[in-house]
C-alpha cells in the first residue's frame, strides 16, 4: 500500500513499475481534485453533450490532448530541459490563451449572441412571439452543436500549465527512470489517471442538464445554452486573471492555506477561486438561467393565440 506521503513526496531509487504506478494514482488525485485546468473546460463541453455517452468522450478527450502533453513534458524533465518551468511562471499566459480557446468556442456554439451580434435579424428569422422570446427561441433551438473535437486542443493547451502534481512527475519521477525510451511513460500514466476520473466527471456533468424532466429536445437546447455561457463567460474570466497575472505577478503567489496536503485542496488560491468561479457560478449559474428559459419557451408554446 502507498502512502499519501510517499505519493507527494516520492523517494529516489524507485523501480519502473513503482514509478508508472504511483504517477497514474497521482493522475486520479489530479482528476479528482478541483483543478483550474480541468475541471471548467470537463464541465463546459460534458453538460454541452447532454447524454452520459457524450459527456464521457468529452472527458476522454481533453484527458487525451492533456496525456500527450503530460508525455512530453516528462520526456524533457528527464532530459533536464524542463528547467525553464523553475524560472518562468506561465500561469498567467497559459490562462490567457485557455480563456480565448475557451471563448471563441463559447461563440462558435452560441452563434454570437454574448458578442451582440443580431444574427436573427441578419438572417431573417422571424416569429410568433415577442422580439425577446423570439430571440431566446432561436438562440436556444438552433445553437451549433458543441465541438466535442475542440477538447483535444483545450487539453494540448492547458497541459502546458504547472502546478504540484507536474512538479512531482517531471522533475522527481521522470528523471528516475532507466533511459530516455521510457520518459514518456510518467506523463503518459499521469495523463491516464487524469482521464480515467475526468471520464466519470465528464458523465456526472452531462447528466446535470437532465436534472429535470425535460423533453430531449429542451435537454439539448439546455446543454448547448449552458456550455456556450460558460465557455465564453468562464473564458473572458480566464483571460482577466492571466492577465492580471502578467501584470502583477505576485497575484499569482496569494494564498491561503487549508490543512489539507492534498494538491488543489491545499490552499485557496487564484486556481481554486478560478475553479470556483467558472463552474460554481458561471456554470451553475448558466444552467439554472438555461432550466429558466425553456420553461418560459415551454409556457410561451403551450399559451393559446
Amino acid at each position: 500500500m502507498i502512502s499519501l506521503n510517499t505519493l507527494l513526496n516520492p523517494p529516489g531509487g524507485l523501480a519502473l513499475p513503482v514509478i508508472i504506478l504511483i504517477s497514474f494514482l497521482l493522475g486520479m488525485m489530479h482528476g479528482a481534485t478541483p483543478d483550474e485546468h480541468t475541471w471548467p473546460i470537463t464541465f463546459s463541453y460534458a453538460v454541452g453533450s447532454y447524454s452520459t455517452r457524450k459527456g464521457m468522450k468529452a472527458g476522454l478527450l481533453f484527458s487525451a490532448g492533456f496525456t500527450a502533453q503530460r508525455a512530453l513534458l516528462t520526456t524533457l524533465g528527464f532530459l533536464g530541459l524542463a528547467a525553464f518551468y523553475e524560472r518562468y511562471n506561465l500561469d498567467g499566459p497559459i490562462y490567457v490563451i485557455v480563456g480565448i480557446v475557451m471563448a471563441v468556442a463559447g461563440s462558435y456554439i452560441i452563434k454570437g449572441k454574448y458578442i451582440h451580434l443580431p444574427i436573427d435579424r441578419i438572417l431573417g428569422v422571424g416569429g410568433h412571439h415577442t422580439e425577446r422570446a423570439s430571440r431566446v427561441s432561436e438562440n436556444m433551438a438552433h445553437g451549433r452543436e458543441v465541438p466535442l473535437k475542440m477538447t483535444v486542443v483545450h487539453g494540448l493547451v492547458a497541459g502546458f500549465g504547472f502546478g504540484a502534481y507536474a512538479t512531482i512527475i517531471t522533475f522527481v519521477l521522470a528523471p528516475q527512470v532507466p533511459s530516455v525510451i521510457f520518459a514518456p511513460l510518467p506523463g503518459l500514466f499521469f495523463g491516464l489517471g487524469t482521464m480515467a476520473m475526468q471520464i466519470i466527471f465528464g458523465a456526472a456533468f452531462a447528466n446535470l442538464a437532465k436534472a429535470k424532466k425535460l423533453k430531449e429536445e429542451e435537454v439539448a437546447m439546455v446543454g448547448r445554452s449552458t456550455a456556450g455561457r460558460t465557455l465564453y463567460y468562464g473564458g473572458l474570466a480566464f483571460a482577466i486573471v492571466g492577465l492580471l497575472i502578467v501584470a502583477f505577478p505576485i497575484l499569482d503567489q496569494l494564498s491561503l492555506a487549508t490543512g489539507n496536503p492534498v494538491p488543489n485542496l491545499d490552499a485557496i488560491n487564484v486556481g481554486f477561486l478560478l475553479v470556483v468561479s467558472v463552474v460554481g457560478v458561471i456554470g451553475v449559474g448558466s444552467l439554472i438561467k438555461s432550466f429558466r428559459e425553456v420553461s418560459s419557451m415551454s409556457k410561451k408554446i403551450l399559451k393559446p393565440s
